[in-house]
């Protein structure tokens, strides 16, 4: 059969990672101060603490939490501190970050932790097109996980690739 057509992506042994497919979608839940705020100047100690007291923390349960202030004022570190105390026994993680950095801390963390022990040996191809907006951080962070144990690494579709390492021969 001198016209099959072989797929010679299939048979070049390159394993695909695709970080859309494996990482968690982070939802995270945002508290703005700002709607704690006198006349969106200032905290005032004790209705914030009566507010503290007044709101179900449980619906935060297992959640991942941004404390934030959308208004340009001051904010005490202990009104930062006291939310987090609030938030302790329900949110899985607590942040100031914005929902940005704190969503590229999760996947960060992620990556970190993932097992990469199926990738010993192998040329691997870490895909490049996504539709969720995955940080760098986690790339750099997946490349440095990969090297010492992968054969070589590439980036991009089996089909058209950039190599990011190649194991020297020994």
């Amino acid at each position: 059969m001198a016209d099959e057509i072989l797929n010679r992506v299939t048979s070049s042994g390159l394993v695909s990672l695709d970080l859309e497919e494996i990482l968690p979608k982070f939802a995270v839940e945002v508290i703005d101060l700002k709607a704690q705020l006198w006349q969106e100047l200032m905290l005032k100690e004790k209705d914030f603490r009566a507010w503290l007291k007044e709101t179900d923390w449980a619906v935060y349960q297992d959640k991942h939490v941004s404390i934030i202030c959308s208004a340009d004022a001051l904010i005490p570190t202990w009104a930062y501190m006291l939310v987090a105390s609030a938030l302790a026994p329900f949110a899985q993680t607590v942040s100031t970050d914005s929902t940005t950095e704190l969503r590229k801390m999760l996947t960060l963390a992620f990556v970190n932790k993932m097992s990469v022990d199926e990738y010993t040996g192998a040329r691997v191809v870490v895909k490049g097109c996504s539709d969720e907006s995955i940080p760098l951080e986690a790339y750099t962070a997946l490349v440095q996980k990969l090297q010492p144990i992968a054969k070589s690494v590439l980036f991009g579709e089996p089909c058209s690739t950039v190599p990011i390492y190649k194991q020297p021969r020994k």
